[in-house]
């Protein structure tokens, strides 16, 4: 359940940067998820001309280590936001007699 809501929010960063730039964003996902299923898999949003573009020929590389980075450090603190609601969530202790 948890891993499927991460999973969710990841596949929003698109649409979310589409809708910041003022582009379309059910336009440019449609365009990107078919270019993915085509196969382009180095495909991505340019944010300069509102259009999906190979990012690849744009020149736009990260690196795999700043995105696993990032990406650990996310599931980190929804895993310690998690542990804490656990704790919240807890029934509290049953105190003795006598020890106010």
């Amino acid at each position: 359940l948890a891993m499927a809501a991460f999973a969710r929010a990841l596949r929003q960063l698109p649409s979310i940067v589409a809708d910041n730039g003022g582009y379309d964003s059910a336009e440019l996902i449609t365009q990107l998820r078919a270019a993915h299923s085509e196969g382009k898999s180095t495909y991505g949003l340019d944010m300069y001309e509102g259009k999906v573009a190979d990012m690849e020929t744009l020149g736009v590389m990260e690196s795999f280590k700043s995105k696993l980075s990032v990406l650990l450090s996310a599931s980190e603190a929804a895993e310690m936001i998690l542990r804490v609601d656990d704790i919240i969530s807890a029934a509290p202790r049953q105190r003795e007699q006598g020890m106010y």
